[in-house]
């Protein structure tokens, strides 16, 4: 897999960007962080579009950036396509017209990424004759990936491709860009504030906060940290479990979930037996019992050991991370609870997860790196 090296410092008045990092880039590399802490900047320094970027920058052996040797290659020598917040289509050119533009300027004869590969996957075809000003929010940034694709990059950079587009446009798009990286052999470096695309389409993810790379590393592994919460979410925090889909209760429209062995029952999905399919579960969907409860309506009981528990001090809450015998889920409870139970690290629990909280637009199909989205909303 191509390497990214940045080491880079970026002074503004009021905020500092310095990031000294070697970048392993598989599939869909996440660029986490809350506004302003310097997502955008990194990723307009990798493109070369910020010259009071000070540093080093190279890619799969190639150097872009190297301010102690004189070298600065300016943008469009590097072989990177840039997806804007806003689509920046041509409005005086139809769909069709907009792609072809790319494709023709394109000088990378050694990546082959053709016309009609790029209309089939991004589901254009019914769009190429027309006028980008009579195109949805999300079928413009489908031309708009498209149209970047056809540039040809060797790496693609998407700084959040989907702020301006409503959930459910959102969540039409996401499939989509989580199928890139294997369609056309294009690793993606991906821009966003919003932990559920991270959950959804990332298999790995760099975590900023305030200039600085606070972590990096696998999704699953990042999102499983409780020390990392206050940047990764309160509310939105939880973990990324794959599930093998064991079987289907037609009369009650359920999904029969196996999770290390262990039972989980789900609204229905419409994926074979046998199929995965990647689950995030949010913490504050997750209680605690020391013992198994019964005569309760929550399907899902899931028996596992506490592995870590973290208060917050100035807050009535607390994290607990439960290990399920090879996967782990977070629970988001009070303090209080936590005395109430005794819980800490070896106690025995039973995690209590309600079918109806595990968001079905949060489900790929897959178990991770591509597949298709399953939303039944």
């Amino acid at each position: 897999m191509p390497v990214l090296h940045v080491d880079i410092e970026r002074q503004f008045r009021d905020f500092t960007l310095a990031v000294d990092r070697d970048i392993a880039l598989d599939g869909i590399t996440a660029v986490f962080g809350a506004s302003g802490s310097g997502k955008t900047t990194l990723l307009r320094a990798i493109a070369g579009l910020d010259r009071g970027v000070a540093g080093t920058i190279r890619f799969a052996g190639q150097v872009w950036q190297d301010d102690a040797a004189g070298v600065f290659v300016p943008p469009h020598k590097r072989g990177v396509g840039y997806v804007f917040q806003d689509a920046r289509l041509f409005s005086h050119l139809n769909v069709a017209a907009n792609l072809r533009y790319a494709a023709r300027r394109s000088r990378r004869e050694s990546r082959r990424i053709e016309f009609d590969d790029v209309v089939d996957a991004l589901d254009l075809a019914l769009l190429l004759d027309r006028q980008t000003a009579a195109l949805s929010g999300g079928e413009r940034q489908r031309v708009a990936i498209g149209r970047t694709l056809l540039a040809r990059p060797q790496l693609l950079l998407m700084d959040e491709p989907l702020a301006a587009l409503d959930l459910r446009r959102k969540a039409s798009i996401l499939p989509y860009i989580e199928l890139l990286p294997q369609t056309f052999g294009v690793p993606v470096l991906y821009v966003t504030h919003a932990i559920a695309e991270v959950a959804q389409i990332s298999q790995w993810m760099v975590l900023l906060s305030a200039g600085r790379v606070s972590a990096t590393g696998p999704v699953t592994e990042l999102m499983e940290r409780i020390d990392l919460y206050p940047m990764t979410g309160r509310f939105e925090a939880g973990v990324v479990l794959t599930a093998r889909v064991t079987g289907h209760d037609a009369a009650y429209r359920l999904t029969d979930l196996d999770i290390v062995g262990q039972h989980v029952v789900m609204p229905a999905l419409d994926l074979p037996v046998g199929g995965a399919v990647r689950l995030r579960i949010r913490a504050r969907d997750v209680a605690l019992a020391t013992q198994k409860p019964e005569g309760i309506s929550i399907r899902n009981v899931l028996a596992g050991t506490v592995i870590e528990v973290a208060e917050e001090a100035d807050t009535a809450f607390a994290e607990v991370l439960v290990d399920l015998g090879g996967a782990h889920v977070r629970a988001r409870l009070t303090r209080r609870s936590v005395a109430d139970l005794s819980l800490a690290p070896g106690r025995p629990v039973f995690a209590l997860i309600k079918s109806v909280a595990i968001d079905r637009r949060m489900i790929v199909a897959g178990g991770g790196a591509g597949g298709a989205e399953v939303d039944e909303s």
